[in-house]
């Protein structure tokens, strides 16, 4: 492990062709049916696979010129192919409506690739200044995926562990002081467990609306005096609510997991209609029945 952090010979070639090969290669996950909604496309969306590429870079620098420039270099050319590969690919225009958004973040790797390098220099600043934010930074995209997860497990899981993984590996694979190494295992555990409290305590819930009464899928008008319910509670619960913009009686959703469920809408008289709903993390699709 200190081989990969710190005693690398990171040239300028590999550097380029290293942007060059996980540029095409998250193109490529984003591309594939298969890894939607999955960890494979998580580094397409969030920062903690390229956090942990932007300190193999600065780590293996010699110096924190050679650190800003490598880092700024791999990202102004890893970040553009990801947008452009997918553009030649399905000839969208992802480059000139997306990639903005990744540019301030390239524009920083320059000061960050700076003062990232003084982490070789293994004082206590090192740690409680610069690396500690990143661990931090790190734990918040924990949290995200941990949410994630626990809302539509297995997805995601991979990105859960990578970044508990990372967090406890960069204090004790960057520094050589044994008492830096136990005080950065502590504030990741901390982080960690913190996060991990939090979100447990605010678990997630995907809150939507199914149909309003006058919605012809529903197959029935409704109002308050009907009953709607779910065969399977555990997936959360559901309501009717009058709506004052469209002026209609409509069927609200709280989600609690992702899966399939049936959600039942009956009337006074005991009609029945089923809707066959197909839950994911922000969206779902369903079917009517009676």
């Amino acid at each position: 492990m200190k081989k990969l952090f710190g005693k690398l010979n990171l040239n300028w070639p590999k550097v380029i062709i290293f942007a060059i090969l996980i540029g095409i290669y998250s193109a490529v996950m984003a591309m594939l049916p298969i890894a939607k909604d999955t960890s494979f496309t998580d580094l397409t969306v969030t920062f903690e696979v390229w956090i942990l590429f932007g300190i193999l870079i600065i780590v293996n620098s010699k110096s924190a010129k050679d650190s800003a420039l490598k880092c700024f270099v791999f990202f102004l050319i890893s970040q553009p192919l990801i947008y452009i590969v997918q553009d030649i690919v399905n000839h969208s225009n992802l480059f000139f409506t997306y990639y903005k958004n990744w540019v301030p973040w390239t524009i920083a790797t320059l000061p960050m690739g700076f003062i990232g390098y003084y982490m070789k220099k293994d004082k206590w600043w090192g740690l409680v200044f610069i690396l500690a934010p990143m661990l931090l930074f790190v734990g918040m995209e924990y949290s995200t995926y941990l949410s994630k997860t626990m809302f539509s497990f297995p997805y995601h899981i991979l990105t859960t562990i990578f970044c508990i993984a990372t967090m406890l590996v960069y204090p004790i694979a960057i520094f050589n002081d044994k008492k830096l190494k136990i005080a950065g295992v502590i504030i990741s555990t901390i982080i960690i467990i913190a996060l991990t409290i939090l979100t447990i305590m605010n678990p997630p819930i995907y809150k939507t609306s199914l149909v309003s009464s006058s919605d012809k899928d529903s197959g029935i008008v409704f109002d308050n005096t009907y009953k709607v319910y779910f065969e399977d509670e555990s997936f959360g619960d559901t309501y009717i609510g009058y709506e004052e913009g469209i002026e209609d009686w409509m069927i609200y959703t709280n989600y609690k997991k992702a899966g399939d469920v049936t959600l039942v809408l009956e009337s006074p008289e005991g009609e029945k209609v089923y809707y066959d709903i197909h839950v994911k993390r922000d969206t779902y699709e369903y079917t009517s029945r009676k």
